[in-house]
């Protein structure tokens, strides 16, 4: 398993994201975040399917620092059921990596 993981989540609107993402930074669980959109989103929800517009956020983490990122979404987040999902950084400069993980060090 890598120890950096992009972390995504979307969320109803630009500022909503802003928000969760100067949280996630601001407590060092995320080294940054990128929030990009609108995007179009279809889905399954209660049985129907559905689309809508929404605000896709990306956080840049540890594999150690990931279980407080995923606690502090689910709390954050406006939606009960929120899609979270962590996908590995296979590779990446050793300069970059090693701020990442300086930036989510315990303060």
């Amino acid at each position: 398993m890598s120890d950096y993981l992009q972390v995504s989540t979307a969320i109803e609107t630009h500022d909503a994201g802003v928000r969760l993402a100067e949280g996630a930074v601001g407590g060092r669980l995320a080294a940054s975040a990128q929030v990009i959109g609108p995007v179009t989103t279809v889905f399954w929800h209660h049985g129907e399917r559905g689309s809508g517009e929404e605000w896709q956020v990306l956080l840049y983490t540890t594999a150690e620092r990931y279980p407080q990122l995923e606690r502090f979404v689910l709390d954050q987040h406006p939606w009960t059921n929120p899609q979270l999902s962590a996908v590995p950084i296979v590779q990446g400069s050793t300069e970059y990596l090693t701020w990442l993980s300086r930036s989510v060090e315990d303060a």
